[in-house]
């Protein structure tokens, strides 16, 4: 059995076009459309361009941070997944926070509230069969949790956004993460991703961790913070993230809409103990 992942960091589901000269507070407080000779920075809600964007991407399984609580249902179903959400920060008065993202996106920012989505395509891997939640932290610097998911083919999906500028709790997040999702998944292969916040080249010794003590291989890069860890799992293409250009969207105008501050990262699994695999 093969199967395709991604893991993506949503941006709260904002534009983020190379040129920083468009991201200007006239944009940002007035909503007013930005542009150069390639891109165009948008301030408006852009759940169905990420629906879109997903949706004609090939992937069986998608790990997604920052994603708006709003944007759940339209990502599952453009995509005809089964979807497995867990609530991260800022998630008081939802239904506040919503309406004013609605309006003004890029204000608000981070302070619409975030979610760990993590999304089952019908195919190999079948339907989710148990969904469970770690919650990491509660208090400051902002909540963390980690969605835990388990499929009908047994391979099991661990989601996790760890937290940001401060690699030593980033660290304790990714640990205890681990821990909980290495013992509920017992001995069924698991996919361990999401926004780790944490680089191989700097914090070797917590990617030790990993591998030594819970058998989660297989970092992106030295620099990478958007990791797909496998355990139980053969490597059928390591991960690696897209181009720039696969996150963007050709606008009628001709200009490119580029989604998120984040790459998407995919990569390829089999099972071990798939037939003809030792």
């Amino acid at each position: 059995m093969e199967f395709t992942a991604v893991s993506w960091n949503l941006f709260h589901g904002r534009d983020f076009p190379p040129n920083p000269a468009l991201r200007t507070w006239r944009s940002r407080l007035l909503r007013v459309e930005e542009r150069d000779e390639t891109h165009a920075q948008v301030n408006r809600d852009l759940a169905p361009e990420f629906a879109q964007l997903l949706a004609g991407a090939s992937w069986d399984v998608a790990l997604l941070q920052e994603c708006p609580p709003r944007f759940e249902q339209a990502l599952t179903r453009a995509c005809g997944a089964e979807p497995h959400r867990v609530l991260t920060s800022r998630n008081s008065f939802g239904a506040l926070r919503s309406l004013a993202a609605r309006i003004n996106p890029d204000l608000i920012a981070s302070g619409e509230g975030g979610s760990n989505l993590t999304l089952v395509r019908r195919g190999p891997l079948g339907p989710i069969v148990e969904r469970r939640e770690l919650e990491i932290h509660s208090g400051r610097p902002e909540r963390r949790a980690m969605a835990f998911t388990r499929t009908a083919s047994g391979v099991c999906l661990a989601n996790l956004h760890a937290t940001n500028d401060q690699p030593a709790l980033a660290a304790a997040d990714v640990l205890a993460a681990a821990e909980a999702s290495t013992a509920w998944a017992g001995a069924a292969p698991l996919l361990f991703g999401g926004d780790l916040n944490l680089r191989p080249g700097e914090d070797p010794g917590v990617f030790d961790v990993l591998c030594e003590r819970f058998g989660l291989v297989g970092p992106t890069g030295p620099r990478a913070i958007d990791h797909l860890l496998a355990r139980g799992l053969l490597v059928a293409s390591p991960p690696a993230p897209w181009a720039a250009e696969r996150r963007e969207l050709r606008r009628a105008d001709g200009l490119a809409l580029r989604l998120s501050d984040h790459a998407p990262i995919e990569a390829g699994f089999q099972r071990r103990d798939a037939p003809g695999q030792e």
